[in-house]
Protein backbone atom coordinates (compact mmCIF):
# COMPACT_ATOMS: atom_id res chain seq x y z
CA UNK A 1 0.00 0.00 0.00
CA UNK A 2 2.89 2.38 0.70
CA UNK A 3 4.09 2.02 -2.89
CA UNK A 4 0.93 3.57 -4.38
CA UNK A 5 1.93 7.23 -3.82
CA UNK A 6 5.33 6.57 -5.41
CA UNK A 7 3.65 4.91 -8.38
CA UNK A 8 1.37 7.92 -8.75
CA UNK A 9 4.33 10.29 -8.61
CA UNK A 10 6.09 8.22 -11.22
CA UNK A 11 3.06 8.48 -13.49
CA UNK A 12 2.94 12.26 -13.08
CA UNK A 13 6.64 12.61 -13.91
CA UNK A 14 6.26 10.36 -16.94
CA UNK A 15 3.35 12.37 -18.24
CA UNK A 16 5.26 15.59 -17.73
CA UNK A 17 8.28 14.29 -19.60
CA UNK A 18 6.11 13.06 -22.46
CA UNK A 19 4.69 16.56 -23.01
CA UNK A 20 1.17 15.75 -21.80
CA UNK A 21 -0.52 18.52 -19.82
CA UNK A 22 -1.71 17.70 -16.35
CA UNK A 23 -3.97 20.15 -14.53
CA UNK A 24 -4.89 19.79 -10.88
CA UNK A 25 -7.73 22.05 -9.82
CA UNK A 26 -8.07 22.85 -6.17
CA UNK A 27 -11.37 22.40 -4.44
CA UNK A 28 -14.18 19.90 -4.40
CA UNK A 29 -15.02 17.55 -7.30
CA UNK A 30 -18.08 19.68 -8.10
CA UNK A 31 -15.82 22.73 -8.49
CA UNK A 32 -13.53 20.82 -10.84
CA UNK A 33 -16.51 19.75 -12.91
CA UNK A 34 -17.80 23.32 -13.13
CA UNK A 35 -14.41 24.57 -14.32
CA UNK A 36 -14.33 21.94 -17.06
CA UNK A 37 -17.90 22.76 -18.08
CA UNK A 38 -17.07 26.46 -18.21
CA UNK A 39 -13.99 25.76 -20.32
CA UNK A 40 -16.04 23.64 -22.72
CA UNK A 41 -18.72 26.31 -23.04
CA UNK A 42 -16.15 29.00 -23.80
CA UNK A 43 -14.54 26.78 -26.43
CA UNK A 44 -17.96 26.18 -28.02
CA UNK A 45 -18.60 29.93 -28.08
CA UNK A 46 -15.19 30.57 -29.65
CA UNK A 47 -15.92 28.09 -32.44
CA UNK A 48 -19.33 29.65 -32.98
CA UNK A 49 -17.95 33.19 -33.31
CA UNK A 50 -15.18 31.96 -35.60
CA UNK A 51 -17.80 30.30 -37.82
CA UNK A 52 -19.80 33.53 -37.93
CA UNK A 53 -16.70 35.50 -38.94
CA UNK A 54 -16.00 33.00 -41.72
CA UNK A 55 -19.60 33.37 -42.86
CA UNK A 56 -19.14 37.13 -43.24
CA UNK A 57 -15.90 36.63 -45.15
CA UNK A 58 -17.66 34.19 -47.49
CA UNK A 59 -20.39 36.78 -48.08
CA UNK A 60 -17.77 39.43 -48.83
CA UNK A 61 -16.05 37.20 -51.39
CA UNK A 62 -19.39 36.38 -53.03
CA UNK A 63 -20.28 40.09 -53.26
CA UNK A 64 -16.88 40.86 -54.77
CA UNK A 65 -17.55 38.31 -57.48
CA UNK A 66 -21.13 39.41 -58.14
CA UNK A 67 -20.33 43.14 -58.16
CA UNK A 68 -16.95 43.03 -59.85
CA UNK A 69 -17.94 45.50 -62.57
CA UNK A 70 -19.68 47.94 -60.22
CA UNK A 71 -16.73 47.90 -57.81
CA UNK A 72 -14.30 48.41 -60.69
CA UNK A 73 -16.34 51.41 -61.90
CA UNK A 74 -16.26 52.85 -58.35
CA UNK A 75 -20.05 52.80 -58.17
CA UNK A 76 -19.90 50.50 -55.19
CA UNK A 77 -17.41 50.09 -52.33
CA UNK A 78 -17.16 46.99 -50.17
CA UNK A 79 -15.34 46.86 -46.84
CA UNK A 80 -15.23 44.95 -43.57
CA UNK A 81 -15.69 47.47 -40.77
CA UNK A 82 -16.20 47.29 -37.01
CA UNK A 83 -19.96 47.59 -37.46
CA UNK A 84 -20.06 44.79 -40.03
CA UNK A 85 -19.74 44.16 -43.75
CA UNK A 86 -20.53 47.52 -45.42
CA UNK A 87 -21.63 47.91 -49.03
CA UNK A 88 -21.65 51.60 -50.07
CA UNK A 89 -23.52 52.79 -53.17
CA UNK A 90 -22.99 56.19 -54.73
CA UNK A 91 -26.49 57.72 -54.66
CA UNK A 92 -26.44 58.57 -58.37
CA UNK A 93 -26.16 54.86 -59.18
CA UNK A 94 -29.47 54.19 -57.43
CA UNK A 95 -31.48 57.41 -57.82
CA UNK A 96 -32.07 60.44 -60.00
CA UNK A 97 -31.26 63.77 -58.39
CA UNK A 98 -33.66 64.62 -55.58
CA UNK A 99 -35.60 61.38 -56.06
CA UNK A 100 -36.07 58.31 -53.87
CA UNK A 101 -37.35 55.84 -56.46
CA UNK A 102 -34.72 53.20 -57.30
CA UNK A 103 -33.69 53.25 -60.97
CA UNK A 104 -34.73 50.14 -62.96
CA UNK A 105 -31.09 49.33 -63.82
CA UNK A 106 -30.07 49.62 -60.16
CA UNK A 107 -32.68 47.01 -59.20
CA UNK A 108 -30.59 44.41 -61.03
CA UNK A 109 -27.55 45.29 -58.91
CA UNK A 110 -29.57 45.22 -55.69
CA UNK A 111 -30.93 41.85 -56.77
CA UNK A 112 -27.38 40.48 -56.78
CA UNK A 113 -26.87 41.81 -53.26
CA UNK A 114 -30.14 40.28 -52.08
CA UNK A 115 -29.18 36.91 -53.55
CA UNK A 116 -25.88 36.83 -51.64
CA UNK A 117 -27.57 37.91 -48.41
CA UNK A 118 -30.23 35.20 -48.74
CA UNK A 119 -27.71 32.48 -49.56
CA UNK A 120 -24.73 33.39 -47.37
CA UNK A 121 -26.08 35.29 -44.36
CA UNK A 122 -29.83 34.60 -44.14
CA UNK A 123 -29.86 34.94 -40.35
CA UNK A 124 -28.11 38.33 -40.13
CA UNK A 125 -29.75 41.68 -39.50
CA UNK A 126 -29.36 44.11 -42.40
CA UNK A 127 -29.20 47.87 -41.95
CA UNK A 128 -29.90 50.22 -44.88
CA UNK A 129 -28.57 53.73 -44.17
CA UNK A 130 -29.30 56.78 -46.32
CA UNK A 131 -26.98 59.82 -46.41
CA UNK A 132 -26.91 63.13 -48.30
CA UNK A 133 -24.59 66.07 -48.79
CA UNK A 134 -25.28 69.39 -47.05
CA UNK A 135 -26.97 71.18 -49.96
CA UNK A 136 -30.37 72.33 -48.70
CA UNK A 137 -33.51 70.95 -50.34
CA UNK A 138 -34.92 73.45 -52.87
CA UNK A 139 -37.12 72.01 -55.60
CA UNK A 140 -37.53 68.29 -55.00
CA UNK A 141 -40.46 68.54 -52.61
CA UNK A 142 -38.76 66.95 -49.60
CA UNK A 143 -38.96 68.81 -46.32
CA UNK A 144 -35.24 68.29 -45.62
CA UNK A 145 -32.29 66.03 -46.35
CA UNK A 146 -33.45 63.83 -43.49
CA UNK A 147 -36.64 62.94 -45.32
CA UNK A 148 -34.78 62.38 -48.58
CA UNK A 149 -32.16 60.11 -46.99
CA UNK A 150 -34.83 58.14 -45.12
CA UNK A 151 -36.96 57.78 -48.25
CA UNK A 152 -34.00 56.46 -50.21
CA UNK A 153 -33.03 53.97 -47.50
CA UNK A 154 -36.63 52.73 -47.32
CA UNK A 155 -36.80 52.32 -51.11
CA UNK A 156 -33.66 50.17 -51.11
CA UNK A 157 -35.07 48.17 -48.19
CA UNK A 158 -38.23 47.40 -50.18
CA UNK A 159 -36.21 46.25 -53.20
CA UNK A 160 -34.20 43.87 -51.00
CA UNK A 161 -37.44 42.53 -49.55
CA UNK A 162 -38.93 42.05 -53.02
CA UNK A 163 -35.75 40.19 -54.02
CA UNK A 164 -36.16 37.68 -51.20
CA UNK A 165 -34.43 39.09 -48.11
CA UNK A 166 -36.34 38.27 -44.93
CA UNK A 167 -38.16 41.53 -43.98
CA UNK A 168 -37.80 40.69 -40.28
CA UNK A 169 -34.05 41.23 -40.73
CA UNK A 170 -34.29 44.65 -42.38
CA UNK A 171 -34.17 48.15 -40.89
CA UNK A 172 -33.88 51.52 -42.70
CA UNK A 173 -32.34 54.69 -41.27
CA UNK A 174 -31.88 58.20 -42.65
CA UNK A 175 -29.01 60.38 -41.44
CA UNK A 176 -29.37 63.31 -43.81
CA UNK A 177 -26.20 65.39 -44.04
CA UNK A 178 -24.99 64.66 -40.52
CA UNK A 179 -22.62 61.73 -41.06
CA UNK A 180 -20.40 62.80 -43.97
CA UNK A 181 -17.41 60.69 -44.92
CA UNK A 182 -15.52 63.70 -46.29
CA UNK A 183 -15.78 67.47 -46.67
CA UNK A 184 -18.69 68.95 -48.64
CA UNK A 185 -16.44 71.76 -49.93
CA UNK A 186 -16.02 70.15 -53.36
CA UNK A 187 -18.33 68.45 -55.85
CA UNK A 188 -16.31 65.23 -55.46
CA UNK A 189 -16.75 65.35 -51.69
CA UNK A 190 -20.48 66.00 -51.95
CA UNK A 191 -20.81 63.05 -54.32
CA UNK A 192 -19.11 60.74 -51.82
CA UNK A 193 -21.41 61.93 -49.06
CA UNK A 194 -24.53 61.22 -51.14
CA UNK A 195 -24.68 57.49 -50.57
CA UNK A 196 -26.66 54.49 -49.36
CA UNK A 197 -24.96 51.89 -47.18
CA UNK A 198 -26.15 48.31 -46.81
CA UNK A 199 -24.66 46.89 -43.62
CA UNK A 200 -24.59 43.17 -42.84
CA UNK A 201 -24.46 43.33 -39.06
CA UNK A 202 -22.41 40.85 -36.96
CA UNK A 203 -24.34 38.83 -34.41
CA UNK A 204 -24.26 40.32 -30.94
CA UNK A 205 -23.47 38.32 -27.84
CA UNK A 206 -26.47 37.31 -25.77
CA UNK A 207 -26.62 38.22 -22.08
CA UNK A 208 -25.94 34.59 -21.21
CA UNK A 209 -22.81 34.60 -23.39
CA UNK A 210 -21.57 37.83 -21.78
CA UNK A 211 -22.11 36.28 -18.36
CA UNK A 212 -20.18 33.22 -19.49
CA UNK A 213 -17.20 35.35 -20.50
CA UNK A 214 -17.26 37.20 -17.18
CA UNK A 215 -17.30 33.88 -15.32
CA UNK A 216 -14.29 32.74 -17.31
CA UNK A 217 -12.38 35.95 -16.60
CA UNK A 218 -12.96 35.60 -12.86
CA UNK A 219 -12.42 31.83 -12.68
CA UNK A 220 -8.81 32.10 -11.51
CA UNK A 221 -7.78 29.32 -13.92
CA UNK A 222 -5.23 30.62 -16.47
CA UNK A 223 -6.43 28.50 -19.40
CA UNK A 224 -10.06 29.41 -18.83
CA UNK A 225 -9.23 33.09 -18.35
CA UNK A 226 -7.28 33.10 -21.61
CA UNK A 227 -10.26 31.63 -23.49
CA UNK A 228 -12.54 34.27 -21.99
CA UNK A 229 -10.19 37.14 -22.84
CA UNK A 230 -10.02 35.97 -26.47
CA UNK A 231 -13.79 36.51 -26.69
CA UNK A 232 -13.65 40.09 -25.41
CA UNK A 233 -13.55 41.42 -28.99
CA UNK A 234 -17.14 40.28 -29.53
CA UNK A 235 -18.63 42.20 -26.58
Amino acid sequence: MRRAPFALMGLIVALGLSGCGVNFYAGRPTDVRKIHELSSELERLRRQKESEANQLRDAMEALQRQLQREIGDKQVKLEMAERGLVLTFVAEVLFDSGKAEVKPKARETLGKVASVISQKVPDRDIGVDGHTDNDPIKHSGWKSNWELSTGRATSVLHVLEEEGVDPRRLVASGYGEYRPVTSNDSSEGRQQNRRVEIVIIPKQLTQRERDLIRQGESSGEPEVMEKARALEQYK
